[in-house]
């Protein structure tokens, strides 16, 4: 039988794209960790802070006009890119009975109010509830009841101040 030489087939571009990249792995890999911590440093990995609201207001946004909303708009993304640092702060709701309606992992809105005929603020939005201590047998309910709430290190500076002043209710969000 005759030796017959090999026989090369056209047309097979894909194969030839796939040992392409099969020889040049290495400069892919490091091409794509590259890009990945490219895309981490600039925050436009599409991961946004866990805070929900709480993350916006600890960033300080505010409304202007177009070159400084946009100017605070880049301010903001760059504070909610970086962790939001929560903290455990204990705070005594005025009405007892909306207390013992809270679970661990619900979230609320807190709001002071300094007495009748006075503007309620809101304190914290969305402040996830981390342990609702039961009420002591001996303890009065008269003075409310007392929860724990997660939330950033401002936040529970601004709740403790105005836990000391004005009676604090929550909102079921």
């Amino acid at each position: 039988m005759p030796a017959f030489p090999p026989l090369r087939v056209r047309g097979g571009g894909g194969h030839r794209l796939w040992r392409a990249a099969w020889r040049r792995r290495r400069a892919m890999a490091a091409g794509l960790a590259l890009a990945a911590a490219a895309l981490a440093a600039s925050g436009a990995g599409g991961g946004g802070g866990g805070g929900g609201d709480a993350g916006h207001e600890a960033a300080g946004v505010t409304a202007g006009t177009t070159a400084g909303a946009a100017h605070t708009a880049g301010t903001a993304r760059e504070r909610a890119s970086l962790p939001v640092r929560l903290v455990s702060a204990p705070v005594r709701i005025a009405d007892a009975a909306t207390v013992r309606l809270l679970r661990p992992g619900d979230r609320v809105d807190v709001i002071a109010s300094a007495g009748s005929g006075t503007d309620a603020r809101v304190l914290a939005k969305s402040a996830r509830v981390a342990q609702v201590p039961q009420p002591s047998t001996e303890g009065s309910m008269e003075n409310g009841a007392l929860i724990v709430l997660s939330v950033p290190r401002a936040t529970a500076a601004t709740l403790a101040g105005a836990g000391v002043s004005a009676g604090l209710a929550v909102i079921l969000c």
